[in-house]
């Protein structure tokens, strides 16, 4: 008996409200040439059902089809991998798989046109939202992504939904942004590692430019005619650095703070700087709201934030119920024996406190 899916229509409804979704994804490097990738998942809408996927060698999976049946492309995990899914487990917006190639979806409205579904193909067909998982299941490397999508046909599986990009990550740190315009694949190297949605990535790249008077630190001091103007305060270099939250702002915002960060010591330490830059993009409850609307009732726009240590097979994850960073190590995963799981991000969806008890001692800690 086949699968059919009610939550595709939740997830068309979800990639067609333009104003509530939103990504934002940067790739840092540490002082030993490890790779750390990071990167934000927005929807205002309502709470998203996040769940975390370990998915075993050998394990099989198979496309949804427009239908929402379960009967297009199977592939068998070639490697072992950890994600991190919404709404259905078989729908990974981001993860890495036991030989370090990472893989994540971004949002990509109105840019993107895949090519039209023919149920000739179905066999080969395989839906945008489990691209990832093909990816990470059956690739060790950027160059067999590439010949793979040579063999397959990527389709979207409402008409209703917008379309996706991806970017794909490999441990020496080369990435590509994959983008489907007019039916056509595209790979576009991304030395800069920053990524948000639409336009597409050459669009973002040459938008750079308009910033080019934007430095590190302060502005010197400038006469004026008579007048010697100074600034008021420290990061007067940045002044004119957007901080709306529409995809070109953030992208611009994401490129200036990941190329002024510092370069750490290892890999752990570039993680937690990576959530740090990250909390930059939280976007709050309420401001992408049309006035008079109703508000969510959730903690934020930004549901959750990951970072994946390639170079250790490490994901770190942490949501908008709780700011504690969870890790999932993959090293410590048999893959040919683990079986498969999958679970909610967060067990009880609240923040941890831990209050600092003092007495005559001193001070000690107990957790609430």
């Amino acid at each position: 008996m086949k699968n059919s899916i009610f939550p595709l229509l939740l997830i068309a409804a979800m990639f067609t409200a333009m104003k509530s979704w939103g990504c934002t994804g940067i790739t840092l490097r540490s002082a030993q040439n490890e790779t750390v990738t990071a990167r934000t998942i927005e929807w205002a809408g309502e709470p998203l059902n996040s769940y975390y996927v370990i998915v075993p060698q050998g394990h099989r999976q198979q496309s949804y089809l427009p239908d929402g049946q379960q009967e297009g492309l199977v592939f068998r995990a070639k490697y072992g991998y950890v994600g991190l899914a919404v709404e259905q487990p078989e729908f990974i917006m981001d993860g890495i798989n036991e030989v370090g190639l990472a893989a994540g979806l971004f949002y990509f409205p109105s840019y993107g046109k895949y090519e039209p579904y023919e149920s000739a193909w179905k066999y080969q067909s395989i839906s945008d939202f489990q691209l990832v998982a093909w990816m990470l299941s059956c690739c060790s490397t950027i160059a067999e992504v590439e010949a793979g999508m040579r063999q397959i046909h990527v389709i979207g599986i409402d008409p209703r939904s917008s379309t996706v990009h991806w970017r794909v990550t490999e441990p020496n740190g080369r990435q590509v942004v994959i983008e489907i315009t007019d039916g056509e694949v595209h790979f576009y190297d991304n030395p800069l590692g920053v990524l948000t949605n639409a336009p597409d990535l050459p669009w973002h790249l040459k938008n750079l430019n308009n910033y080019v008077n934007l430095q590190q630190g302060s502005a010197p001091p400038k006469s004026l005619g008579p007048l010697m103007l100074r600034a008021f305060g420290g990061g007067s270099g940045m002044i004119g650095l957007p901080g709306d939250m529409t995809p070109p702002s953030r992208f611009v915002r994401a490129a200036m703070y990941q190329s002024t960060a510092p370069v750490l010591a290892d890999a752990q330490a570039t993680v937690f700087q990576a959530l740090h830059l990250l909390n930059n993009f939280d976007i709050p409850i309420g401001l992408q709201t049309a006035h008079g609307a109703p508000v969510p009732n959730q903690p934020s726009a930004t549901q959750w934030t990951v970072a994946t240590d390639l170079s250790h097979r490490c994901i770190y994850y942490r949501t908008m119920y709780d700011a504690t960073i969870r890790r999932i190590d993959l090293n410590r995963i048999d893959f040919r024996k683990v079986s498969y799981q999958s679970g909610p991000l967060d067990k009880q969806k609240r923040e941890r406190v831990v209050d600092l008890v003092f007495g005559n001692d001193g001070e000690s800690v107990a957790n609430r």
